[in-house]
């Protein structure tokens, strides 16, 4: 009999992103404690660019994404979002996307598994994922249970099991 597998990945569909953003930059429009503010969400390049003209304001704004995001089902540990900063009279917030499983973070994952995990699972790194495999498809359930109990500091998904 095969081994059985899966992968350990940390990937965001930039397309929920993109929702949960347009649907932040509808609610800063419409919302009356962000009228007269310079409230504002989007996109510039690959990062999300957040300005009011307060440090508490822009930081609503941060607030108002980061539900949105949640309501679409992304983790918050996939969103790198820096301090406010003042630029001329706009305070604003420089947010990133973070995806993809380090090198380090990957052999911590690997290290739990080889650890605490049952006997005879075995972990490999494969660039940005971690593939997992055994002969008995109730380890790697076990496996997937012992993961989601870790408090990571990146959002990590199970994909490809088989």
């Amino acid at each position: 009999m095969a081994d059985s597998s899966f992968d350990i990945v940390s990937k965001v569909e930039r397309q929920e992103v993109d929702n949960a953003l347009n649907q932040a930059a509808k609610e800063i429009s419409q919302r009356y404690d962000f009228k007269g503010v310079g409230a504002s969400i989007s996109w510039s390049g690959d990062k999300i660019l957040m300005e009011a003209n307060s440090e508490d304001r822009v930081k609503a704004v941060l607030d108002v994404f980061q539900s949105k995001l949640i309501k679409r089902g992304i983790s918050l540990k996939a969103l790198d979002a820096g301090e406010p900063q003042l630029s001329g009279k706009e305070y604003k917030i420089f947010a990133s996307i973070k995806e993809g499983i380090s090198q380090e973070n990957a052999k911590k994952v690997a290290k739990i598994i080889r650890d605490e995990g049952p006997k005879g699972v075995k972990a490999q790194v494969q660039g940005e994922e971690l593939r997992v495999s055994s002969k008995s498809r109730d380890d790697l359930q076990a496996v997937i249970a012992l993961l989601k109990g870790q408090d990571f500091d990146f959002a990590m998904q199970f994909v490809n099991y088989r």
